[in-house]
């Protein structure tokens, strides 16, 4: 994990392909930012503690020859001029643009020590946020940021075409595009790239949208570009409002970049002076990625003869009835979550040099986000499969009611039934207590990090989430089952983000059915899966990773996903059922396999009710759960307006 951050001024951002109605303002030198670099840079290095860089592009205009450079040619501007920011000297180079490249690092692969923003000797400058699971090979002790530079310096200089070039007037050939390596990375990634050669800057995030990246587009009251992986404090409530065709509309100054790569091409102005950025969006070009992210799936409704006896054959176990799916379809879903756990699990070089550092001597490498539930249950239970049975595994519970809070008593017996299927692993269930009154500098900075998020439901899964993957708690050890204090060293964090969104999981997905049936349900589970991006993904990404963690997400993978999706809905799922039957079917059918009987009949709890925190929230904040509820406390903003 890591954290980025681009810093673009003195370039006239063309929004047109993307806002239309946008209207753009001039770059200002000097100008009063609304915060610092230092700032951006502080809330960065949270994420990435282990390294932290900056690099600056410099871009000048020679009006001798019309050519733009990102050196001055044959002398050097020492100062920018206080009235336009630029600087002409007897060569004709005048310093119109300059992009302020940050990169901090939580480096958790390769054998030598990463220092981001990375260049080559092409003036490419790159920071990088991800992993590399496939696309693009890797050996085992590869670092993946500079891998992906190396490809990035081979790629195309051309911006009109998404796939490898064949234009007439491309002097490279078929070389493949920006665009087309982007598209066959397979794992989680946003980036920032400057491409020297055709003075272009690309950036963008994963089709899922499963790394953060927030974006600035340039107003009046800050005409820089900002991007960044997190919002600095300071930026927590700025708002500016924008003249739209029938009214003013207030907006937040951070936004989420919508998943998918984007470009700027600079180039001169003449009209005005300046250089000038046009924006661009493109496709992605990968057909299997293409149609991931259509999220259409090979059958929604049923024959009658589907739901015959041998698709809903009832199995009679200790704990009731339960609908069983066809087994060869409980075990695709088994072997595709399983190969995703250990694409993100398998211990490399890296993991030895941390453990080196850890003061137990087998002490965990990994962790998992922990209800105990049929989610985080199913993934403790392949990441032992996984992972060598000498480490520990960390299993992170936090609890706003101390021993009655939901997910305690359910991570509890779910720590037992690990046990009794994995009785050779050490594991450790980190025991997280709260108190929400006591969390006041907490909260505000919780605030900056879900940021442009503002409900107070978003705000209560951000501390919940923070404080869990903080790691900071209590553990029983001993044959006397002491309790002593214990922080997790893991560096990475399973969690189980879009189980629910797959495998209809949520109550409104049970009342979509009820009313519109099957077409109903799947249309309702798309628009989930089109939305996780904005909705969870990069909030989530930006609450674990403040506490220089990385979120990994083994639902979100690709092939999980296509798995999930060449399934029939109804045995993904069966709503006529009771909830802890037919919802997540699929997933409790797996589950069962791995031998979690108990934890497969466990009905959804999110996490923000399991750990009682909605509770505590509603209380403070409302005076009492009925009075949340009837102010529709999940939607109520903490702060600006809801528009």
């Amino acid at each position: 994990m890591c954290g980025i951050s681009l810093i673009l001024s003195g370039i006239k951002i063309d929004l047109s392909f993307l806002l239309p109605n946008h209207t753009t303002p001039s770059p200002e030198f000097p100008q009063p930012f609304l915060f610092s670099e230092e700032e951006i840079t502080a809330a960065l290095r949270r994420r990435g503690p282990d390294s932290l860089g900056a690099k600056t592009v410099n871009l000048y205009f020679n009006n001798n020859n019309n050519n733009l450079f990102d050196e001055p040619q044959s002398c050097v501007v020492k100062s920018f001029s206080d009235e336009e920011g630029a600087v002409e000297n007897g060569c004709g180079n005048r310093l119109y643009g300059e992009l302020r490249f940050i990169g901090a690092t939580l480096q958790l692969r390769g054998v030598n020590p990463v220092i981001q923003p990375l260049t080559d000797s092409y003036h490419n400058v790159l920071v990088y946020n991800g992993e590399i699971f496939g696309g693009v090979h890797l050996s085992s002790d590869s670092n993946d940021t500079e891998i992906l530079m190396q490809s990035l310096a081979n790629c195309c200089s051309c911006t009109s075409h998404e796939g490898r070039c064949r234009s007439s007037t491309c002097s490279e050939g078929s070389r493949e595009s920006v665009p087309e390596l982007l598209s066959r990375i397979r794992g989680p990634w946003a980036l920032i790239y400057w491409q020297d050669s055709s003075k272009t800057l690309w950036f963008g995030r994963d089709a899922f949208g499963r790394r953060s990246l927030l974006v600035h587009w340039p107003t009046h009251n800050d005409s820089r570009l900002l991007l960044s992986s997190v919002s600095p404090l300071s930026s927590n409530q700025q708002h500016y409002d924008i003249d739209d065709e029938k009214a003013k509309v207030e907006l937040n100054f951070w936004e989420e970049l919508a998943c998918g790569v984007y470009s700027i091409s600079v180039s001169p102005l003449e009209t005005d002076g300046h250089l000038i950025g046009k924006v661009k969006k493109h496709g992605w070009t990968d057909t299997e990625l293409k149609e991931l992210t259509k999220w259409k799936r090979t059958t929604v409704e049923p024959k009658p003869e589907n739901l015959s006896l041998d698709f809903k054959k009832a199995l009679t176990i200790e704990q009731g009835i339960v609908q069983s799916t066809p087994l060869a379809t409980s075990h695709k879903v088994l072997k595709a979550l399983k190969e995703s756990v250990k694409r993100r699990t398998t211990l490399n070089r890296i993991y030895q040099v941390l453990l080196g550092n850890h003061k137990r001597e087998k002490s965990a490498p990994i962790a998992v986000l922990f209800s105990g539930g049929l989610d985080s249950m199913i993934i403790a239970a392949l990441l032992h499969q996984c992972v060598d049975s000498e480490y520990e595994i960390d299993l992170l519970n936090i609890s706003f009611d101390g021993e009655s809070a939901p997910d305690r008593i359910t991570a509890r017996a779910g720590l037992n039934e690990l046990r009794k299927i994995a009785s050779s692993r050490r594991w450790n269930l980190i025991e997280i207590d709260a108190y929400l009154t006591k969390l006041t500098s907490e909260t505000q900075h919780v605030m900056s990090l879900i940021n442009p998020a503002k409900t107070y439901m978003d705000l209560n899964i951000g501390i919940a989430l923070w404080l869990a993957a903080r790691g900071d708690g209590w553990l029983y050890e001993g044959t006397h089952c002491e309790r002593v204090t214990y922080k997790s060293e893991s560096r990475i964090l399973l969690v189980g983000s879009g189980a629910d969104e797959q495998c209809a999981g949520y109550g409104r997905h049970k009342t979509k059915f009820r009313n519109k049936s099957w077409l109903g349900l799947d249309e309702e589970m798309k628009l989930d899966m089109q939305r996780i991006w904005k909705r969870n993904l990069g909030r989530d990404d930006r609450i674990i990773a403040d506490n220089g963690k990385e979120a990994r997400f083994p639902f979100l993978d690709e092939d999980v996903i296509k798995t999930l999706l060449d399934i029939p809905l109804w045995e993904i799922a069966d709503l006529d059922q009771p909830s802890g039957v037919g919802d997540k079917k699929i997933l409790r059918e797996v589950a069962r396999l791995l031998g979690l009987n108990e934890a497969a009949i466990l009905p959804k709890r999110a996490i923000q009710f399991g750990s009682r925190i909605a509770r505590e929230s509603n209380r403070k904040n409302f005076g009492s759960n009925r009075a949340a509820n009837q102010a529709s406390a999940g939607s109520v903003v903490i702060y600006g307006s809801s528009d």
